[in-house]
């Protein structure tokens, strides 16, 4: 199969674009490096490049001929997409619209989407399903919510066959510690405080403790970046083999308070850092957990690393041995 990545050079892309290579797949990356690292593509070719570029982008799509697109290439930050609205709009809905454009005029007819909890906005109920309403708080939660309604519009009107995958909170690293997670400027909890236990920084902050929850912080689902992949590869394989266009949770079911995270991180490290506690942030909900029946049921995806310590410890390794490599 040949499978292009947008966004491949980045964390989650990265460990797709390992897990398609392993497999054999023939695999292409597309990425502009804003937050990727050209060290991370382990298979196949990378070309630089932005999905804005739209003339790039289809000559690309021309010269592959893949069988299917995996779309990653996206910026995630919620904070950031509350200072900086429009920059997640551009990027997130104009690169999409961009790619469903150059797929259309290149005859490629399968996509699978990288989406996002986020759309959900502040959940009704706990665990999250997926016909729950979509009310994002974020202008990173609407980019991604107009880029799903976008897909699906263009769907009806071509043909196109996709699957829309709701990622909760990814974390971990590659088992094999080949590649990890690498941010400029880090905002996820278990690396922000991996980072702190290995002396990178001075301190952990927790931003609010008066959530409704039982130690009154955010309480999230946290799926470790290889099942997250597996996922995709499972979608992918569903819609070659005729699978109808649908909308997927990717959790595990259950969460972690960033209380009992940390709690964790220190376990593991064997390191009691400094934590300082700081007001809420803007567009974070207090608990965003997954009813992930639905990819069980018909995708035949089943989890293989459902275990924080497990997730914490390959954080951990990668931390170090990224360290190792490169300093700090």
């Amino acid at each position: 199969m040949r499978v292009l990545v947008t966004g491949g050079a980045g964390y989650i892309g990265s460990h797709m674009v390992k897990l398609l290579g392993e497999r054999d797949h023939r695999v292409l990356t597309i990425d502009n490096l804003s937050e990727g690292n050209h060290w991370a593509v382990l298979y196949g070719e990378l070309k630089v490049l932005d999905l804005l570029n739209f003339k790039a982008l289809e000559e690309v799509l021309l010269e592959f001929k893949p069988d299917a697109v995996i779309h990653f290439a996206a910026k995630v930050k919620v904070p950031e997409s509350v200072k900086k609205p429009l920059l997640y709009y551009e990027n997130n809905l104009m690169g999409t619209l961009n790619l469903l454009q150059a797929m259309e005029r290149t005859g490629v007819n399968h996509l699978i989407f990288s989406s996002t909890a986020a759309v959900y906005g502040i959940p009704e109920r706990i665990p999250v399903v997926e016909e729950h309403p979509t009310k994002p708080i974020s202008p990173y939660g609407w980019s991604k919510l107009f880029a799903e309604r976008a897909i699906r519009d263009f769907s009806c009107a071509t043909g196109l066959k996709y699957v829309i995958l709701r990622y909760f909170n990814v974390a971990g690293s590659d088992p094999e510690g080949k590649i990890g997670q690498v941010s400029r400027e880090p905002s996820h909890l278990i690396l922000r405080a991996v980072k702190v236990a290995t002396g990178q920084l001075p301190y952990l902050e927790v931003f609010g403790t008066n959530y409704a929850t039982h130690d009154g912080t955010c309480i999230r689902d946290y799926v470790h970046v290889m099942d997250l992949c597996e996922a995709h590869l499972k979608a992918l394989e569903y819609l070659l083999e005729g699978g109808e266009s649908e909308v997927f949770n990717v959790g595990y079911g259950k969460g972690y308070s960033v209380l009992e995270v940390i709690k964790k991180v220190k376990e593991v490290s064997g390191c009691n850092f400094e934590v300082r506690y700081a007001p809420r942030r803007e567009g974070d909900p207090p608990a965003l957990v997954a009813d992930n029946r639905k990819a069980t049921r018909v995708l035949g995806w089943q989890p293989r690393y459902d275990d924080l310590t497990f997730i914490v410890k390959t954080a951990l390794n990668w931390e170090k041995a990224y360290i190792n490599r490169h300093g700090d």
